[in-house]
């Protein structure tokens, strides 16, 4: 299966696997604080919530999470599910090797490779989360992770992205200044705003795949689908 081709969109310092890694770690914990902050981590949680819909408490579940960087949206969402009575065990998968050293530093198993063709076997986790990513590839190559994202989950596929709004343009250069990001990242928040998608372009994208999922704004300009997948 050929790779996942980024987006012409803009470039950021994260599509380049050969990107110094100082630089690499800069802005993953930049990216993180955004995250908290912006909405990115509330609306991976939201998803979740819907795809635990029905789930018992005490359940164990596993949870592979595509482009994980610095590991900090799986590990909020295994804590979030803890609180709710449900053991949830985050697996990371990241292309960059910084990012995928520092997360599991921080405590997540994380597997490097890409995630056109993921080192996983097809239905073997339970959830899998994709959370601020699908927007650095082409739409082409959207539809093909959205298609291998539901040939990998048992339970659920849970999608998080961005809304482009020249408001969230805005108001993320504010909020990068607050809290004092560096000019890459801020730069490359920028990019990623204008890669992200409108609520019908998402919708669009999960009808090539043949998935079944309505596509919900949430704060922060976000988006996030939910789908059941097809079963083996």
């Amino acid at each position: 299966m050929p790779a996942l081709t980024t987006s012409r969109l803009g470039a950021e310092l994260l599509d380049d696997p050969g990107a110094s890694a100082a630089a690499v770690e800069t802005s993953l914990r930049n990216i993180a604080r955004a995250n908290r902050w912006f909405g990115g981590t509330a609306a991976c949680c939201w998803g979740l919530g819907r795809a635990l819909r029905g789930v018992p408490a005490g359940s164990h579940l596993t949870l592979l999470d595509i482009g994980s960087g610095l590991g900090d949206v799986p590990r909020a969402a295994a804590a979030w599910a803890a609180r709710r009575g449900v053991r949830l065990t985050p697996v990371g998968l990241e292309r960059h090797p910084v990012a995928a050293r520092l997360a599991a530093a921080a405590g997540l198993p994380t597997l490097v490779g890409c995630a056109g063709a993921p080192p996983v076997s097809e239905k073997s986790v339970d959830i899998v989360s994709v959370c601020m990513v699908a927007h650095h590839f082409e739409p082409e190559s959207v539809v093909e992770l959205f298609r291998t994202c539901d040939r990998l989950a048992r339970r659920a596929v849970v999608v998080a992205d961005l809304r482009r709004a020249a408001l969230a343009v805005a108001a993320f250069r504010c909020g990068a200044w607050l809290l004092r990001f560096d000019r890459v990242t801020t730069a490359d928040g920028v990019t990623s705003i204008r890669r992200g998608f409108t609520r019908s372009e998402l919708g669009r994208l999960l009808a090539r795949a043949d998935v079944a999922a309505m596509v919900a704004r949430r704060p922060g300009w976000r988006l996030v689908a939910v789908w059941a997948p097809r079963p083996a």
